[in-house]
């Protein structure tokens, strides 16, 4: 018999009796609803997005690359980007296609090379976190 099995059946045949004692008063709340609360201002969808790019660039790698591409006068073929970094080209693309997702950069097919940039949105979150040291 395992440990697990012997308190199943410990917990099975336990016929000890337990009272069950009711509350001498009821409890009270902490602070009795003294304070006026605000409610949240963002809404779901509101938080989730953000949530969203938060997680993007919560990555090093990401950030770095958000980074590359809002310095740029001009798209970088993903064959460029991957000279930048030490990961392999499907990292890289896993990378890309998340901030992507989030609206931080964006793509445009040529042939078969993709081509990134920074988005204006990406450029804005980039000075934030930049501004956050």
């Amino acid at each position: 018999m395992t440990i697990i099995n012997i308190l199943i059946y410990s917990l099975i045949m336990d016929t000890t009796q337990t009272s069950i004692s009711e509350p001498s008063e009821p409890e009270s709340a902490c602070c009795a609803g003294e304070a006026d609360l605000a409610s949240p201002t963002l809404a779901s969808a509101q938080t989730d997005a953000l949530a969203e790019r938060l997680k993007a660039l919560a990555d090093p790698t990401r950030l770095r690359m958000l980074d590359l591409l809002a310095q740029q006068s001009a798209p970088l073929c993903v064959c460029e980007i991957n000279e930048h970094f030490a990961q392999r080209q499907p990292t890289i693309s896993h990378h890309l296609r998340i901030l992507r997702e989030a609206g931080l950069i964006d793509c445009e097919k040529r042939g078969v090379w993709a081509y990134y940039w920074a988005t204006a949105v990406g450029s804005e979150w980039l000075s934030a976190v930049k501004g956050l040291r």
